[in-house]
């Protein structure tokens, strides 16, 4: 083919060393030669040396120039068919309802019927994998639908062997029209379909929304369409913060009692309510109450502020209602910016015609409203959060890098649909930060091959990538039910060096109420790119959260509420996606169920605040060692060292930095090589017993019959959820520390050993009664010349990894 360009350098480095590419196999006719000595040629790829391939793995350091060369390139035969005009007329009324049947081989697709239409248009992609090119001649049919029978108008033939390569980033391929040709061969004197057929790979902008000849089982274009590789955005979201500070002239629907006002605010599936207005009473309430709501872009939903007596118990009566847009309210990008002033509204009563443009007397309300973009409206948990940028945009830093994550592929699944007489028909949903990706579904195997890359930007090292593998419900006999999950996969990117690419088989793991079971493997690969060297290592010193959150900061209780209303906000959003992304998928990405109580995750916690103290314990059996005089000689360079300390105190502090800064680089030969996954024996899930397991599936409220029992049960989850929080809290601190030179993150174990051996020469050269002087003006300096924002020690703190996004 003229012009195109030469194929790129590929490697694909495995666990034990680069993967050799797959062994493709194609039909043999006897009176040709063999299909893949024909195709070879053109799909040429050549790898690396092994040994280079090995090395260049290993160090990061051999970064192939392509930008899809984290997988493997499948091939793929592509068929778009554009339009058709000029049809003959086919019945005795003169019309024709024309479809296209795409056929090779014993694998065949068809477009849409479009009735009554000589000059139709479909804009379909075909894409036939290479294991299903099983003949040499590409058949492209048009036809005519038929109750009787589907008629033959024309058809299009096309030899495989003369079948153009197109490679990416080439434009793409100019469709062409082609003369109809009836069975025989002969051209038809009327009729022409526009065309366009190539050999490429999945890297082609085609490949997401082509029909698939992997998808030929599925039943029914919404089966169909479930299987498509697609990628979705979570809505931008923002707290809305309103205040209710009073009301005037309210006017009771019953004298004869002392009116009892309050204020429910609604905001779309959002309702809070304020306490009856003080003093009891009065028409002229004042409640001074303010509330914090979860609102998407475009603010199609209007804020509804309604005024209610409360008459009775459970009984309220409306004395006046509004209908506030969020247009109305003032945006904030950050505290420092000009005060929100509060406004009054008039009221409408139930018996006020909306239609009457003056109201001559009406009820006042006094509301202050603003959207306060400053803050980042947390959908997920901040221990394994994808996105800490504000929603302000002029507010958020520029990108430090690139993270690029290959679906290779899944060995192993256990199946899923027995059944339905099927194995898995397993997908993968990606999600970092506000985008989300899924791979298209492959069909009845328990060991699909993928081989998809996609890329986001990040602006936080210290984030999560979630990867998750779930079961296509919607198709076999059963199709339309939920999607079962079959396994999760965490990584922090903290955790990952740059430039250098991980391919590892992680493990599926998935807790039922029988059980713990390992449903299979996933083999990924991750290669995260710095672009901003500098930056980057200024993150660990900034605070993790927009400045907001600590300027003006949200009550704990009010966090986790407004938390779960913007996951019902993603999930309702991303359920009415085409395909849609559904319900039971975005609700197991973002843990709605994290914060309930589990004897399980409370065990587990209990056991990670534990082990954190075996260091202490260490310290004292080798201090009863050397008291003891277990090894002399030992024993008698500690006493050695202890005096050189009491006489020349000053060398104390150097020392212990000193000692730090070695057991850094001591433990740099036993940093992890591969990135951590869910951890069974940490997470308490091999030996739960039944019940606990029950007790932790078991519904919120209780769905135990008796009422005292649900009461008493529910109470209790509740407090134990608490102290799972706290615990949990604890041990997350702790861990942190000890990441500190585990290595872990390399670059915060890099900065903190450096820091290490500076502040130790430091304390050499300086004299120790100075330091002690700085230190206590510093601790005891006037608040005015304190910061409200963290210090840069803490916020260094609160970016090291734990093990948190390890549990389950």
């Amino acid at each position: 083919m003229k012009g195109a360009m030469p194929p790129r350098p590929f490697m694909m480095p495995g666990p034990g060393g680069p993967m050799p590419p797959p062994q493709q196999q194609f039909g043999l006719v006897e009176t040709r030669p063999p299909l893949a000595a024909v195709l070879r040629p053109r799909f040429n790829i050549p790898g690396l040396h092994p040994s280079a391939a090995a090395a260049a793995a290993a160090t990061g350091a051999g970064k192939i120039a392509s930008t899809y060369d984290l997988v493997e390139p499948m091939r793929f035969l592509y068929v778009h068919v554009v339009k058709a005009r000029d049809l003959p007329a086919v019945s005795a009324t003169g019309a024709i309802d024309p479809f296209v049947e795409v056929k090779l081989g014993n694998f065949k697709g068809t477009t849409a019927v479009k009735a009554a239409s000589h000059n139709p248009s479909w804009q379909q992609v075909f894409a036939f994998s290479a294991t299903h090119l099983q003949s040499h001649l590409l058949e492209v049919a048009l036809k005519a639908k038929d109750l009787a029978g589907d008629d033959l108008v024309g058809r299009v033939v096309f030899d495989l062997a003369e079948v153009p390569v197109r490679v990416p980033p080439d434009s793409p391929l100019a469709p062409q029209w082609y003369r109809l040709e009836a069975k025989r061969g002969d051209k038809l004197p009327h009729g022409e379909i526009m065309l366009s057929v190539w050999l490429g790979t999945q890297a082609d902008e085609a490949f997401p929304d082509a029909w698939h000849s992997d998808a030929h089982a599925a039943a029914g274009p919404a089966a169909v369409a479930s299987t498509r590789a697609k990628v979705y955005f979570s809505p931008k979201l923002v707290y809305l913060r309103v205040a209710a500070i009073g009301a005037q002239d309210l006017i009771p629907h019953d004298t004869s009692r002392p009116m009892s006002a309050c204020v429910k605010l609604q905001l779309a599936g959002q309702v809070r309510r304020t306490r009856p207005g003080a003093p009891p009473g009065t028409p002229n309430p004042i409640w001074n109450e303010e509330f914090m709501f979860v609102a998407s872009e475009p603010f199609d939903e209007p804020l509804v502020v309604t005024v209610e007596d409360r008459v009775a118990p459970g009984r309220d009566e409306m004395l006046g209602r509004i209908v506030l847009p969020l247009a109305a309210a003032m945006p904030r990008h950050d505290h420092f910016g000009k005060p929100v002033e509060p406004r009054w509204y008039s009221l409408m009563r139930p018996s006020d015609d909306p239609d009457k443009k003056e109201i001559k007397f009406a009820s006042k309300i006094q509301i202050r409203m603003s959207l306060d973009f400053g803050y980042h409206v947390l959908d997920e948990s901040t221990y394994y959060s994808s996105d800490l940028q504000p929603s302000s945009k002029p507010a958020r830093k520029p990108s430090i890098g690139m993270l690029e994550l290959g679906v290779l592929g899944a060995r192993n699944l256990i199946p899923m649909k027995p059944k339905d007489g099927r194995t898995t028909d397993a997908y993968c949903v990606a999600k970092y930060g506000p985008k989300w990706v899924r791979t298209r579904t492959i069909l009845d195997t328990l060991n699909p091959q993928w081989n998809e890359q996609y890329t986001w930007e990040v602006f936080d090292p210290c984030t999560v990538i979630t990867v998750v593998v779930f079961d296509n419900g919607q198709i076999g006999k059963n199709g339309g039910g939920p999607d079962q999950r079959i396994g999760k996969v965490r990584i922090r990117l903290s955790t990952l060096e740059t430039d250098r690419v991980y391919t590892h088989f992680y493990p599926l793991l998935v807790l039922h109420p029988s059980g713990l079971k390992k449903t299979g493997e996933l083999h990924l690969a991750v290669r995260f790119t710095c672009t901003a060297w500098v930056n980057m290592m200024a993150l660990y010193g900034r605070p993790l959260l927009p400045k907001m959150h600590y300027t003006q900061p949200i009550a704990v209780m009010q966090l986790d509420y407004l938390r779960h209303q913007a996951m019902q906000i993603v999930a309702a959003r991303l359920s009415r996606a085409e395909p849609p992304l559904r319900r039971e998928i975005v609700e197991y990405m973002l843990d709605v169920d994290s914060h309930m109580f589990s004897l399980r995750r409370s065990k587990a916690n209990f056991h990670r605040i534990t082990s954190l103290f075996f260091g202490f314990l260490a310290m004292l059996k080798w201090y009863d060692g050397i008291r003891s005089w277990r090894n002399p000689i030992t024993t008698m360079l500690v006493h050695m060292l202890f005096l050189i300390l009491i006489c020349y105190p000053e060398l104390i502090l150097p020392t212990v930095f000193l000692y730090m800064f070695m057991i850094g680089l001591w433990n740099y030969r036993y940093r992890p090589r591969h990135p951590s996954h869910m951890d069974t024996k940490l997470s308490h899930a091999e030996l739960t017993h039944p019940d606990e397991l029950d007790e932790e599936f078991d519904t919120f409220p209780s769905s135990r019959p008796a009422e005292i029992v649900r009461m008493r049960y529910d109470r209790l989850r509740s407090v134990g959820g608490r102290v799972q929080t706290v615990v949990g809290d604890l041990a997350t601190q702790g861990e942190r520390a000890h990441a500190l030179l585990s290595w872990r993150d390399p670059r915060a174990t890099a900065i903190f050993i450096f820091l290490s051996l500076v502040v130790a020469i430091v304390l050499y050269v300086t004299p120790f009664q100075v330091l002690m002087v700085i230190g206590m003006l510093y601790l005891l300096r006037h608040p005015r010349f304190r910061s409200r924002m963290p210090s840069v020690p803490f916020n260094f703190y609160r970016r090291l990894p734990a093990k948190s996004d390890m549990l389950l």
